[in-house]
């Protein structure tokens, strides 16, 4: 058996998230039921660099297991994505792990995230479920300066869900961006990693920045409170997008 590591999209929509749950079809059930076609019936299981909720997608996420080493790269992607139609997953690239040591979630070294708003009157028809729909005029330059209190590591409990099972409320920001694209506003998030919910919990945050709700700085007395309830709402999954993962040795590195 060798282990690979694999870079996959997927459409959020119709899963639970990426972690398998009774309650319905994870992202996780599908690859690794489509992996357990190239090994004889045994299910391998996976390891991946960050569990997306449910609604949440990815352009690049990265998983890694193990499969016989009689396969290619080409081998491994054609074939598991071939078994994982018709669903929403695709492998992007497969090359062997870097080593016997490398892990997707703890030896990755930074994470980007987007998240994407359409700010006019109109619901979208072509965007639907892959972005927020805020009819209200948002004031993207105000958002983004409020944005930059957030960066540097703090305590980031007033954006941490309740749920959160991380050991430390202590992260570190490294980027959060807010700008305008036409209708669009469009968020930017970059971190070694993210509590759960930290980048919806900013967004819904931000938001009610740029509808003239909040001023500027309440977003940093928000933050200094170490309180859920001192800061704003959660914005819903659709708009979220895992854009990246990086490694100090990329397992893909390109021609």
């Amino acid at each position: 058996m060798r282990r690979w590591a694999l870079r996959l999209e997927y459409d959020g929509r119709g899963f639970v998230g990426w972690q398998r749950q009774e309650n319905g079809l994870s992202v996780q059930e599908v690859l690794e039921t489509a992996a357990s076609r190239l090994c004889g019936g045994d299910v391998p299981d996976s390891v991946v660099a960050g569990r997306t909720d449910a609604g949440v997608h990815a352009a690049g996420q990265v998983a890694a297991l193990e499969l016989p080493d009689r396969l290619d790269a080409r081998a491994v992607r054609e074939a598991l994505n071939f078994h994982m139609k018709p669903h929403a997953v695709a492998v992007i690239e497969a090359a062997p792990a870097p080593s016997a040591a490398w892990s997707p979630r703890f030896s990755a070294i930074g994470r980007a995230y987007r998240y994407l708003i359409l700010n006019r009157s109109a619901r979208p028809a072509l965007r639907d479920g892959f972005v927020w729909h805020v009819k209200a005029p948002l004031d993207a330059p105000a958002m983004h300066e409020a944005a930059q209190s957030l960066l540097g590591r703090h305590d980031f409990t007033s954006f941490r869900a309740s749920s959160c099972q991380a050991n430390s409320p202590l992260r570190t920001l490294d980027r959060l961006d807010v700008r305008r694209d036409g209708e669009t506003v469009v968020i930017e998030a970059e971190a070694r990693s993210f509590l759960h919910h930290q980048v919806r919990n900013m967004v819904g945050t931000l938001k009610l920045v740029g509808e003239g709700r909040w001023r500027v700085g309440r977003v940093a007395e928000a933050l200094a409170a170490r309180d859920r309830s001192a800061a704003g709402p959660t914005a819903p999954p659709d708009g979220l997008v895992l854009v990246a993962v990086r490694y100090e040795v990329d397992p893909f590195p390109r021609n």
